[in-house]
This record gives structure tokens, sequence and C-alpha cells, in this order.
């Protein structure tokens, strides 16, 4: 009895062994990115991202809970610009509580903005690129994974997350075309 003890013991050393190992040995960083093809200007798309008192108009996750409270602060009150932030409370454990807050502004080009929420902390981008009559969006999600279980947390972040990020960029696309 002892040696079949000692024997399942051994065996979930060695399983807990490899499962840390094998996490260090996964990447650090996780990325998602989804793109898609607006026919608008790529000034009407910088316009909806670049301010995130829009971002209730078209984001996948306000959708996901009407109740949502949100708030906006920094510079001007809270309008549109680097330091704009916009925080969020949410019973919808799929929605949670957090903030985005807008690092980067390349007009036309780009919108950078830090996020945290549930304890972790990311970084989207939306990447415009003009292309004829429409605007090529890359939305892309970025987070750095510290410890071993967000390391293999990490693993799912794409089928997690890429989902949303399609439904968002549907709705930036019904969105800008509908103003064009």
């Amino acid at each position: 009895m002892r040696k079949v003890l000692l024997g399942i013991f051994y065996g979930l050393l060695g399983l807990f062994l490899i499962a840390v190992a094998g996490g260090y040995a996964l990447p650090g960083k996780a990325h998602v990115e989804r793109s898609a093809s607006i026919n608008a200007p790529a000034d009407k798309i910088y316009g909806i991202v670049a301010d995130l008192q829009r971002n209730k108009e078209w984001s996948p996750w306000t959708a996901m809970d009407p109740a949502i409270e949100l708030s906006y602060s920094g510079p001007n009150n809270g309008a549109a610009g680097v330091g704009q932030k916009m925080s969020w409370v949410s019973k919808n454990p799929q929605v949670g509580t957090g903030s985005q807050e807008v690092t980067e502004l390349v007009p036309n080009e780009r919108m950078v903005s830090a996020l945290e929420f549930s304890g972790t902390k990311a970084t989207a981008t939306f990447a415009l690129q003009p292309n004829g009559t429409a605007t090529k969006v890359v939305w892309s999600f970025d987070a750095t994974l510290s410890g071993v279980a967000e390391r293999w947390f990490g693993l799912l972040f794409d089928r997690l997350i890429g989902p949303d990020l399609e439904k968002g960029l549907v709705n930036l696309k019904t969105l800008a075309e509908a103003q064009g």
C-alpha cells in the first residue's frame, strides 16, 4: 500500500513540476488581432475610436450589459485626447470592472490605450490604413503574462477575446458606414 501511495505522490509531483516548468516555457506575452475593411475614410473611423465616449456606440462589451455604469475623466473634462479615461462597472462577469486610458494618438492613423480589468493590464491598439475609398482597421490586444497561471491562461486569449474584437469591428463598420 505504501508503494502505491508513494507512486501516486511522485506521479502528482511530476505532473506539477511539468506544469510549472511548462508554464515558464510558454510565451510571456499574448497578442490577439483582428482586422476589417470599412467603407469610410480614416478620419471618420478615427473620430469614432479615438473618443472613448463614443465607445458605447459600437463596443461589444457595453452591448453585453445595458446597465453598465460608465464614467469619463482626464483633460478637458474627459474629452477626446491623450489622457482621456473611461471607467466601467458591470455586474455581468463577462464585462466586469475596469478602465481604459488613451496613451497615444496619431490623427487618422492610430489610437493606443492602456486597459486594466480583473487584475489584468493590457494595451489595445487601433491602426488605420487607407485603401482607396475604404480603410483597413486593425484592432489588437496585447498583454504581458507574468505568472505561470497567466501564461497557461494566455493560450486561451485568442479564443476568448478574438470573437469580441470581430463583433466590435462589425459594429464599428456598421456605424462608420452609416455615417458616411
